[in-house]
């Protein structure tokens, strides 16, 4: 799976991609960040707060419910803002 991130999730966790491999258990948006919020402080720091995190599965906007596979890209990043 690749995780793309953006914005302060990128500073926080302090990388701007990366290929992962889930266990088995990890279906869902909400599971993958329950997941990775395991890693370290970086992520779970990150993470926390689940209300200012929007999420995109290959390059769509999705809920938390979606799920995901293996051979995704998933895309994690503050609130857009328009200008």
């Amino acid at each position: 799976m690749q995780m793309l991130y953006f914005g302060w999730v990128r500073q926080r966790i302090g990388v701007p991609a990366e290929t992962v491999a889930p266990p088995a258990g990890v279906t869902d948006v909400e599971t993958l960040i329950d997941w990775l919020s395991g890693r370290n402080d970086a992520y779970a720091e990150a993470l926390r707060n689940r209300e200012a995190l929007r999420v995109a599965v290959n390059q769509e906007l999705c809920e938390f419910d979606s799920k995901v596979g293996a051979d995704d890209e998933v895309a994690l990043f503050p609130p857009m803002t328009g200008g």
